[in-house]
């Protein structure tokens, strides 16, 4: 298959979407999404996909290279792509793809990454680059490339205004919302839905074709939206469609964090954020608008698969859609994100749809599944790699001619096809990590920070909670196991609410869904802890090498020439 002939993708990624804020996922708390549902029905949709890192830079670098944050470095925010890193867009440019980012970035930002895109328009949370909530905040890169927005930038800064005002609103110091009346088609989903589909039609009108090209190259478009990450703003007209008033909150319990169960770590998010002191009315008014947010995304991802079939480029044409990681949106009394492992925030979408090109349709596929997964499932959709690898034992077909990566190019990602949609074979479990051996926040750190406690205590202590422990996390269907081995002793006895951080995660996710007991110190559940321990050293050890060691070809050695 020549190049020309290879499928485009448009792989599209809302920022802090859950999975259980989807009807799809949660028929008891999530919302109905019409354009994810359509495309659900057109393709496969995976039950239980997670992301290696809970956290924007390390979640969205990893995908990108099919690789962990502990084999590309990226574990922060502040710590983006590595210069020279095999990823995704590097690989299509290299082999003729147009290529574009509209929306958050939050990646690349190396000369040599940026100059690998034919279209680039960011847009983030609070407007354009520049424009950030956080002082000295990494990831975004100001200017355009290939397109202009289609309305001024002052005009698009001015409409984000006041979600750059919205984290020192007075509602509640732990979460802030706003019901706005703003112009919708300057909200920054609107924004990349439109500027979205310019890009489609320019494509298909040969805007982006050379001189010398008589079709022109497939397209890899990265359609990245930032909602519905906070701040928690949404036009009326979809607060009005997701009312508070009928919002479902989650089953809290609320001795979650004082029964001495729960690792300080946890602890000390809840102390900062758990919405304790808050009304029922507020707790129900900022999930109304997290749910607002994501219809809105939804609403901008249909304008999008509308144009890719009016214009007729939806038959060859892979459409992804996932999450970086998710949002507490209401779950253990939390609003956000914050270093833990609950599905709320490691659970994501994940649909793979192309159906003429022999992706089933309709399909849920129940296995465990990665993030990590996805690039090379796109890859081997469009003939650019095997993955096949040891698959043959030594007798393997080592004729690489016909891809563009090659062996070494594929063992160096620790990500594989996905099944269902490619021939190989499901896992059994998934991972996430964090952190980079920094010491913990503990509650006597916490306490140092100004009170009352909320949004703003979470940004002034986020760069040492990025970085503390190197807690690790394993889930299989069944259960799901966290422990750090920095931490003294990861013992499976609990203290109490003052007692040592030390200690393990367990949660029976058949029992308890909504992980509100932690059952690590139960004696009952120790060989549980063993098979789960085991399944954590066995993916350390696999991805242990940051780079691929050669591996011969023959059993022993080849004859001389």
């Amino acid at each position: 298959m020549s190049n020309k002939n290879k499928p485009n993708v448009l792989f599209i990624m809302a920022d802090q979407m859950k999975a259980s804020i989807l009807r799809m996922y949660s028929s008891e708390i999530g919302i109905e999404t019409p354009s994810l549902e359509r495309l659900a029905s057109e393709g496969v949709r995976f039950e239980n996909p997670i992301t290696p890192h809970p956290l924007c830079v390390p979640a969205r670098t990893s995908v990108m290279t099919g690789r962990y944050p502990h084999s590309t470095g990226c574990r922060r925010n502040e710590t983006l792509m590595p210069e020279n890193e095999q990823h995704a867009f590097r690989i299509w440019k290299e082999n003729g793809f147009t290529t574009g980012l509209i929306g958050k970035n939050h990646c690349f930002v190396e000369q040599s990454d940026l100059d690998l895109f034919d279209v680039r328009c960011e847009i983030s949370h609070a407007g354009l680059p520049s424009q950030g909530i956080v002082a000295n905040y990494k990831g975004e890169v100001p200017g355009t490339t290939g397109m202009e927005w289609p309305v001024p930038e002052t005009d698009i800064n001015a409409a984000h205004q006041d979600r750059r005002n919205l984290s020192s609103n007075a509602q509640s110091p732990r979460i802030a919302y706003k019901v706005s009346d703003n112009p919708e088609e300057l909200f920054g989903t609107a924004l990349i839905a439109s500027q979205t589909e310019d890009f489609l039609e320019k494509y298909s009108g040969g805007e982006f074709r050379s001189d010398d090209e008589e079709h022109g190259n497939p397209f890899a478009l990265w359609v990245s939206f930032p909602d519905p990450h906070e701040p928690y703003e949404a036009p009326r007209r979809y607060v009005d469609m997701l009312p508070p008033e009928e919002v479902v909150l989650p089953p809290q319990r609320t001795d979650e964090y004082t029964d001495g169960t729960s690792p300080e770590r946890n602890r000390v998010l809840a102390r900062m954020k758990r919405q304790t002191d808050d009304s029922e009315e507020h707790r129900r008014g900022v999930v109304s608008v997290y749910q607002a947010m994501t219809r809105f995304v939804d609403d901008g991802i249909g304008r999008i698969l509308d144009k890719l079939e009016e214009l007729g480029l939806r038959e060859n044409t892979i459409v992804v859609f996932t999450a970086d990681h998710g949002d507490f949106g209401g779950e253990h009394g939390m609003m956000v994100k914050g270093g833990v492992f609950y599905d709320a925030l490691v659970k994501v979408p994940l649909i793979v749809s192309w159906p003429s090109g022999g992706v089933p349709t309709d399909a849920v596929d129940g296995s465990m599944a990665s993030t990590l997964d996805i690039i090379p499932t796109l890859f081997e959709l469009q003939g650019l790699a095997s993955f096949d690898g040891l698959a043959e034992g030594w007798q393997r077909d080592t004729d690489r001619t016909n891809t563009a990566l090659s062996e070494e190019d594929t063992r160096r990602m620790a990500g594989r096809p996905l099944p269902t949609v490619t021939k190989f074979t499901p896992r059994d479990a998934a991972f996430s990590e964090y952190g980079t051996g920094g010491p913990p926040v503990t509650m006597e750190v916490l306490e140092r920070s100004e009170q009352p406690f909320g949004y703003h205590t979470l940004i002034e202590t986020l760069w040492a909670r990025e970085a503390e422990g190197r807690r690790k996390m394993v889930r299989t269907r069944e259960w799901k196991y966290v422990t750090d081995p920095m931490a003294r002793g990861a013992k499976l006895t609990s203290g109490t609410d003052g007692g040592p951080g030390d200690v393990d995660e367990l949660y029976d996710l058949t029992k308890d869904p909504w992980e509100l007991k932690n059952v690590a110190h139960l004696p009952e559940n120790a060989a549980v802890i063993s098979e789960m321990r085991s399944l954590l050293a066995g993916w350390m050890i696999e991805t242990e090498d940051h780079y691929p060691v050669e591996i011969p070809t023959t059993v022993g050695r080849s004859p001389s020439t």
